[in-house]
């Protein structure tokens, strides 16, 4: 019989460090984002570069609660935090400027998540 749930416990510590900061900074954003990383690995969201570009505009932050993937291009500076990244994404990103960081960090520097989008 397999167990539900996931054992990675980078993933499990991230998910109750989104729950405790919505719940201190009544934050509903982190709580969105801990559920859809509490997803199955084949449900997690993979995002490509090219809809970041679509819905973004320069200097926007925003989340991916799964994978950036480097199909596309990006005209213009974001800051994308994101559980993983592929390394064209990631190459991607800062040749335009961009940031690439993990959702640990943008808790820390944001843990209110205000002008946050999450793309999905």
């Amino acid at each position: 019989m397999r167990s539900r749930g996931t054992r990675n416990p980078n993933l499990i510590a991230l998910l109750r460090l989104l729950r405790k900061t919505a719940n201190q900074h009544k934050a509903g954003i982190w709580k969105t984002i801990a559920k859809y990383l509490s997803r199955t690995r084949s449900r997690r969201i993979a995002v490509n570069v090219s809809r970041i570009n679509r819905y973004t505009r320069e200097g926007d932050t925003v989340v991916v609660p799964g994978k950036v993937l480097g199909a596309g291009i990006l005209d213009h500076p974001v800051t994308v935090a994101a559980l993983q990244f592929s390394k064209q994404a990631r190459e991607k990103i800062l040749m335009a400027k961009g940031k690439c960081i993990s959702i640990e960090e943008l808790i820390q520097m944001n843990p209110r998540g205000s002008n946050v989008k999450i793309i999905g």
